[in-house]
């Protein structure tokens, strides 16, 4: 759990992208106050999915998990006031979500990454990730100039640790993804 006196950061998600590699889901975190500042987190693909169709507003007929979690919340009188990344052990990420119920009680649940961000979305609930993470497995991106096409205004450069590829890019919905982008790995 996260100790008081530990920097937090405030981040959002970016992107959601596939290794070519290792065909691995990854989340792209980005800080708040400094886009340049992000975290990548390797993730499952069912947690890429529910992360996917929260970040496109895809509506679905029957709630799927983190939209039960949701709602089951709702129902109890209790939000998600944040969901942390507070730790990086031995190379897992260990996260938190803070809940508040109607009388103004907190409570912390231990949870992974993913599921803590695909609950957040769901909620606009605020991210935050522990200065002692980002120290650890944050990356800073490269200025670099945009054609004029895009208007002559800089970006960051994709990340360098590998030559990824969007997930969602632009207008893409959920339905028009390929099928074997996140069907085909391993639990």
């Amino acid at each position: 759990m996260a100790r008081p006196g530990i920097k937090m950061v405030a981040m959002r998600v970016g992107e959601l992208l596939v290794d070519p590699d290792t065909s691995a889901p990854i989340v792209v975190l980005h800080g708040v106050d400094d886009e340049a500042l992000y975290l990548p987190i390797c993730i499952g693909a069912m947690e890429a999915t529910a992360i996917a169709a929260a970040m496109a507003d895809v509506e679905v007929v029957r709630p799927l998990t983190h939209d039960l979690i949701m709602s089951m919340l709702n129902e109890l009188g209790t939000y998600v006031r944040k969901v942390a990344i507070t730790h990086l052990i031995e190379g897992t990420f260990y996260a938190e979500i803070t809940l508040v119920d109607d009388q103004g009680h907190c409570i912390e649940l231990d949870a992974r990454p993913s599921d803590a961000i695909a609950l957040g979305l769901r909620t606009g609930a605020s991210l935050y990730v522990a200065d002692a993470v980002l120290a650890e497995a944050g990356r800073i991106l490269e200025e670099q100039p945009l054609s004029e096409a895009q208007g002559g205004k800089e970006r960051p450069a994709p990340p360098k640790h590998a030559q990824v590829k969007p997930v969602l890019d632009g207008d893409v919905r959920l339905e028009d993804l390929d099928p074997e982008t996140f069907g085909k790995y391993k639990m």
